[in-house]
């Protein structure tokens, strides 16, 4: 059995992750300083999996924390890298917090990988990389056009430092570009957990549905798409999650065609905002309580995927609908307040 190190596993994609790892026959080791995410998370994967998950609480920016990891853990084959701040808007206001967090975990994360002879590497990237695209579906080969923020500038520099690396090391690597992550694993042991306000879309409009958000704002009403607000590929977190799996089955089998392959990873279908509005009011039945407001700074404008790629070379395929991420996404909301509904009733009794 493979030992892959999943960093941020305790984040929304890397716990479902590692539940599709384990259940395809992997071990796991796991880094996450929890500065993002809950180690709830980790109680969730045991729930499912029925494995104790090792998660060592590291800051991938300390070399040296980073460094142990590896001593203790020598049949390290593949690493799953998630760990990055990735708010598109909080990386406007913060843009050196974001340089500085995704770029040096990610050096100290290959330091290792050459001191260690790690052969694998799956690299969390994003579709922020192609920025405004001149048209859609992007492909593979799309521009790379200059990042709409900080946040997408960090995954451009973090495919570039990948693709040098990857010249000069023996070590194979994939980049997966994935588009709008959303929903939750169906048992609603695990999904998106946004610490503070959330800054993706469907965590605001749950949030907003079961009234632990007053209002959500729709960020721009005017843009050039078929509603005027802006046009995404969203896809369910658990098919999001088999394909980092099959990515790293690829590169085990050496089905890599270069040392740094590059996927897409989306549903290659385009939802506006409003139009996901509308598909979550119909699935749970809950009218939601929402504002037009101006656009938001480092926002795209219209972007999805053609996938063809990664479905003919992985063997990858979308499993779950829209309607199929609105109501896991909305079961998990519900979840949580039942569990923080029993949380105030047990300190009331005490």
């Amino acid at each position: 059995m493979d030992t892959i190190l999943v960093t941020g596993g305790c984040g929304y994609i890397g716990s479902h992750t590692i539940v599709d790892l384990i259940e395809n026959g992997f071990n796991i080791v796991s880094i996450d300083d929890n500065s993002r995410s809950s180690d709830i998370s980790l109680q969730g994967i045991e729930k499912i999996t029925h494995k104790k998950i090792k998660n060592y609480k590291v800051d991938l920016k300390n070399f040296d924390e980073t460094r142990a990891v590896f001593q203790e853990n020598d049949s390290i084959t593949g690493i799953i890298h998630f760990a990055a701040y990735k708010a598109v808007g909080e990386s406007v206001e913060q843009p050196l917090s974001y340089y500085e967090n995704n770029l040096f975990s990610l050096i100290n994360l290959l330091k290792c990988v050459e001191e260690f002879n790690v052969p694998h590497f799956v690299f969390s990237s994003s579709c922020t990389v192609y920025g405004n695209p001149d048209a859609i579906p992007v492909t593979e080969q799309s521009p790379i056009k200059e990042a709409e923020s900080p946040y997408g500038a960090t995954k451009q520099m973090g495919e570039r430092i990948l693709q040098d690396f990857t010249k000069v090391q023996p070590t194979s690597a994939i980049l997966l570009r994935y588009f709008n992550p959303v929903g939750a694993h169906p048992t609603t042991h695990i999904g998106e957990l946004p610490l503070g306000k959330p800054q993706n879309l469907v965590p605001a409009i749950t949030q907003t549905a079961i009234g632990k958000i007053p209002k959500m704002y729709v960020h721009g009403t005017d843009y050039d798409t078929r509603d005027g607000s802006c046009l995404r590929d969203f896809i369910h977190v658990c098919d999001i999650a088999h394909a980092h799996t099959l990515a790293i089955q690829y590169l085990i089998e050496q089905k890599n065609k270069t040392q740094c392959d590059i996927f897409n990873l989306g549903t290659g279908n385009g939802v506006t905002v409003l139009e996901a509005i509308k598909a979550f009011e119909a699935i749970s039945g809950v009218k939601l309580n929402y504002e037009k407001g101006p656009r938001r700074e480092g926002d795209v404008v219209a972007i999805y995927a053609n996938n063809e790629f990664a479905v003919k070379s992985l063997g990858w395929e979308i499993l779950y609908g829209l309607n199929e991420m609105m109501r896991t996404a909305w079961e998990w909301q519900l979840k949580l307040k039942e569990q923080e509904d029993l949380i105030k009733q047990q300190s009331l009794l005490n």
